[in-house]
């Protein structure tokens, strides 16, 4: 039951590290600089 439990919470901040490094990855690639603009797109006349 113990080893259980230690390896249950060994993966689970595995897992929750590299969802936080996916994030800064995301952030640093520009992913989210402009949300507002995809919106008013449509509404754009070429």
């Amino acid at each position: 039951m113990d080893e259980t439990l230690i390896i249950l919470i060994i993966l689970s901040l595995c897992l929750g590290a590299a969802c936080w490094l996916v994030f800064i990855w995301a952030v640093k690639k520009g992913q989210f600089e402009d949300v507002e603009k995809p919106k008013h797109r449509m509404l754009d006349d070429d």
